[in-house]
């Protein structure tokens, strides 16, 4: 990334407003942005503004949260080595290991593929507890499921800004597959919870959930403590994308994935251009 020195620069209200608006509307018509649309945030607070401001705009229900990595050099300027953005409703799709999803990326924009282990929220979260360790976290899960993260954006430069200007687009996110569920998840070793990658049947990366700093348990404290902070408390049924295991790799219309997680399955997805006014990313799901 190219995000260079990281400087707090005030954003406005109104200049929050009107970037949360391009971006709504340019993922409406499927259209790319040539360049970020406005004054880019430089911290954090500044970009959850944006981010709420179009969700407030995007009309659709939260149905759970993605969560990204900060890169290591920048971590103690943020103060957070983790970002958020929203999943929304219409954006999940539940498959199985039968069955390819189409997944609709915008051309000219940013499209990527993340294997994930998805946490599936066992009970509302109690507003009242601010801070949140991992032992905490645990006890708010109710089902682990292996899963696809869709990252993606109309502007094809998302990234490469620094996390505040990922943030301030939905954290990069346009939808989640969400697989089979993964039985017996507290007894796991998360060194060994292992997945791979391939686009086109070239393998393209592999890891493990215990790569991420302090595994997907570390990864939902964060976040439970960064909801009730924003005032956004995590409820019963939310999926949370805990974090991308083998990496974060860009597909392009017509290419196929395969997201394998050894014995917990495997998930299978095409790129398919995405049509104006389609809000779903997640297109279709065919046999």
């Amino acid at each position: 990334m190219s995000a260079g020195r990281v400087e707090n620069v005030p954003v406005s209200a109104a200049s929050a407003a009107a970037i949360a608006q391009s971006f709504v509307d340019a993922r409406r018509r499927a259209a790319p942005l040539s360049d970020y649309p406005g004054q880019r945030p430089t911290d954090l607070a500044a970009a959850y503004v944006i981010q709420d401001a179009a969700i407030r705009l995007w009309g659709d229900d939260i149905a759970g949260w993605k969560i990204g990595m900060v890169q290591a050099d920048l971590r103690d300027a943020l103060g957070v080595d983790r970002i958020s953005g929203p999943i929304f409703t219409r954006q999940i799709v539940h498959a199985t290991d039968a069955e390819t999803v189409e997944l609709a990326v915008i051309g000219g924009g940013f499209a990527a593929v993340e294997a994930e282990f998805i946490l599936r929220i066992g009970r509302d979260q109690d507003s009242a507890h601010r801070t949140w360790s991992a032992t905490d976290a645990a006890e708010m899960i109710g089902a682990v499921h292996i899963g696809i993260e869709l990252a993606g954006s109309p502007f094809a430069g998302i990234n490469d800004y620094g996390p505040a200007v990922t943030v301030s687009d939905f954290g990069n996110n346009a939808g989640l597959v969400v697989g089979a569920e993964v039985n017996d998840w507290r007894t796991i070793d998360w060194a060994r919870a292992a997945a791979r990658t391939s686009i086109d049947a070239e393998h393209v990366g592999e890891g493990t959930a215990a790569m991420l700093p302090g595994g997907p348990l570390a990864a939902l404290a964060f976040l439970l403590t960064h909801c009730a902070e924003r005032g956004r408390p995590l409820r019963k049924g939310q999926l949370i994308s805990s974090g991308a295991v083998t990496g974060v790799h860009q597909i392009e219309a017509g290419q196929s994935a395969e997201l394998s997680f050894g014995d917990f399955g495997v998930l299978r997805c095409r790129a398919v251009p995405a049509r104006g006014e389609q809000t779903p990313a997640v297109a279709s799901a065919a046999l």
